[in-house]
């Protein structure tokens, strides 16, 4: 979405029956991460089914300013022809990360170790996300690192000349910061460690491995321990990305709650780091098939098949929160329609994203007619079977919370709006056209 764009306001009403195949876009995590590890390493990498969003858009301009020779070839076909790990130059501008809290943590990362300077933006829902999160253990590693007051963008980082091994503890649940420092400890000697409470989304660990680096997690009664040996030379290969569990989650809840619905999902990743909403649909009763499982580019994908169920509230344990930390808000409308009461405990990072979307998703849901409470770190939704919509909802910049909303109204008794649908594109592009081939009323 462009800093400058105008607000565009958008109604969804209820709907007939959804029909249809849903192809949604690639994962947006594993996008962001094809194009920084193509950048840095060796060669040509080859990438298929990249995320077209502005979010992994802005990722692939910020390589490109780094060095790398980044080219697309068709929809979804690119190749990053990389510089190696230390190979990163100076940018010769300010790189500009739009909306996206991964592509700025994670480009900060990879810099953060190679003696050049580089000074991030973003958006004003960015700016206003949390950074020293991140800049807290990359300073760890030698980087100098200037902050706007509160450590919020714009912040410029001078990479370390001599950068030292860290061990880090993650201060709180997030693959961001994980991924920030291992990808940092590409370019430091020795072994970089990083210990987390709990696992986070293993992308990057995944990704790693396959491109050459030499990597090892274990369980310990320390933590779900990381290691990663740092100054490897990393190989090109080919990358075929699946498609993202997160923005599934649209269709999928779409079909749940309108009446008579039936679509296919196919190519959707089930990476077990990942799988928190579907886990927890079905404890709700939810009708959703895994068909034609198999592996794809290093992670496990099926085909779903959701059909239009009766759901029951359930209980979300904060241990399950890590892996579905995105997916809180589209669940919390299927939640407006199930049966009794859904609680979901763990989420004080949603306070911290695009947007503070327990906030979000609690006012909107209550200008539909739901009734919601929450506290810092909890969110209850209490179901009925008639949610009456009519109200209108604020979406602050934030693509989820546009998308919730739009859900929401394809089956309550009346049009719900949103204020601004734009953001929708850096990460969802074609989400309109796809829910309205479905069946959907938006406009």
């Amino acid at each position: 979405m462009s800093h400058s764009a105008e607000p565009r306001p958008m109604t969804s009403r209820r709907c007939g029956p959804l029909k249809g195949e849903a192809l949604v876009p690639g994962d947006k995590s594993i996008s962001h991460r094809a194009l920084i590890l193509g950048a840095m390493a060796v060669g040509e990498t080859r990438i298929t089914g990249l995320l077209e969003g502005q979010d992994v858009l802005d990722t692939a301009r910020a390589m490109a300013a780094f060095g790398a020779q980044v080219t697309q070839h068709g929809p979804g076909d690119w190749s990053v022809h990389g510089v190696g790990v230390g190979g990163f130059r100076s940018p010769e501008g300010v790189i500009d990360c739009g909306n996206s809290g991964t592509g700025v943590r994670l480009i900060m990362g990879a810099m953060a170790t190679t003696p050049i300077t580089a000074t991030f933006t973003g958006d004003a829902s960015l700016s206003r996300r949390p950074m020293a999160r991140v800049t807290d253990p990359l300073a760890q590693f030698g980087a100098r690192i200037t902050t706007r007051e509160g450590g919020r963008l714009p912040i410029t980082i001078e990479g370390a000349q001599d950068p030292v091994p860290v061990a880090y503890r993650t201060p709180v649940a997030s693959a961001q910061i994980k991924s920030a420092v291992l990808l940092a400890g590409l370019n430091a000697p020795g072994d970089t460690v990083v210990i987390e409470s709990e696992p986070t989304r293993d992308h990057s660990e995944r990704m790693l491995t396959g491109f050459g680096a030499e990597i090892h997690t274990e369980t310990t009664s320390d933590g779900h321990r990381i290691t990663l040996t740092g100054r490897p030379e990393l190989r090109p290969q080919p990358v075929a990305v699946p498609r993202d569990p997160s923005s599934a989650a649209f269709p999928v809840a779409a079909a749940l709650i309108v009446p008579g619905s039936e679509i296919r999902v196919p190519g959707v990743s089930r990476n077990p780091t990942r799988d928190g909403l579907y886990v927890t649909l079905l404890e709700m009763g939810a009708d959703i098939a895994f068909e034609n499982t198999r592996e794809e580019g290093g992670e496990p994908v099926a085909d779903l098949v959701v059909r239009h169920s009766l759901l029951k509230g359930v209980s979300v344990p904060a241990a399950r929160a890590a892996s579905m930390i995105d997916e809180f808000p589209i669940l919390s409308v299927i939640a407006s329609f199930a049966e009794g009461t859904t609680v979901m405990n763990g989420v004080s990072e949603l306070r911290v994203k695009e947007s503070d979307r327990i906030d979000a998703m609690t006012k909107g849901l209550r200008a539909n007619g739901v009734e919601v409470e929450d506290t810092p770190d909890s969110m209850t939704v209490h179901g009925m079977a008639r949610v009456p919509g009519g109200g209108q909802a604020v979406t602050h910049l934030d693509h989820r919370i546009a998308m919730s909303f739009l859900v929401l109204g394809m089956a309550t008794e009346n049009p719900v709006g949103i204020d601004d649908a734009g953001p929708i594109t850096t990460s969802f592009p074609d989400f309109v056209p796809l829910m309205t081939r479905l069946g959907a009323e938006l406009a």
